[in-house]
């Protein structure tokens, strides 16, 4: 895909949505970085669902720690790995506490030793939190780069490593956002939903699918 083709795509992401956010919902970076981690192979909603009786209880890293394993469990058992997550969001806490202070750190190094944190997640925390560019690439993200050829690439590495490369650069900062939500609503895994994207025109993908029946 050549720069021009790029350049048009993220054109109209950005003309559709011009300020996309995180369907997670969070009041601090705190908030944030433990809504991430309990995120993953989770849906966003489903989330949502156990902070909104979380936060108001608990919503900095020593109210978590102050709220213990079993209680802190009970508040997100309906989520998967809610045992293996609940242990990580305490030592998490812990780590915050006793190393930065309370506070959720700012930089990449620091965030990816927390317990269940990776580079996706931090990554997340840095642009959403932080307004840095930085770009996390989950399996969306990763479909829609390999997909439509914007970022093409074997891995999430490689994936990341090419569109910081190839995203032009007043797009960098929301083109998270804009990818994930392509991906979660239009360009779905089992079926894309070609016949009603915006960018089906631009896209490489060989393989669209027709409108339905009935559509």
């Amino acid at each position: 895909m050549n720069a021009a083709k790029r350049h048009e795509i993220f054109s109209r992401l950005r003309a559709a949505n011009p300020s996309p956010k995180t369907e997670l919902e969070y009041t601090t970076p705190f908030e944030l970085l433990i809504s991430v981690l309990l995120s993953a192979q989770a849906t966003d909603v489903g989330v949502n669902k156990a902070t909104r009786r979380l936060y108001p209880v608990a919503n900095t890293p020593q109210a978590m720690l102050d709220l213990g394993l079993d209680e802190l469990t009970d508040y997100i058992k309906t989520i998967g790995l809610y045992k293996t997550k609940a242990r990580n969001v305490l030592a998490t806490c812990r780590i915050l506490v006793d190393k930065h202070g309370g506070e959720v750190p700012r930089t990449r190094e620091e965030l990816v030793e927390l317990p269940g944190v990776g580079r996706k997640t931090a990554n997340v925390v840095l642009n959403t939190a932080f307004g840095e560019i930085a770009m996390a690439v989950d399996t969306h993200i990763f479909r829609v780069s390999n997909r439509t050829g914007i970022a093409p690439g074997k891995n999430v590495d490689v994936v990341e490593e090419k569109l910081m490369k190839f995203v032009p650069k007043e797009f960098l900062l929301d083109a998270h956002h804009w990818l994930i939500l392509h991906g979660r609503y239009t360009c779905t895994a089992r079926k894309p939903q070609c016949w009603n994207c915006i960018i089906a025109d631009l896209c490489e993908y060989k393989s669209k699918t027709a409108i339905p029946d009935g559509v």
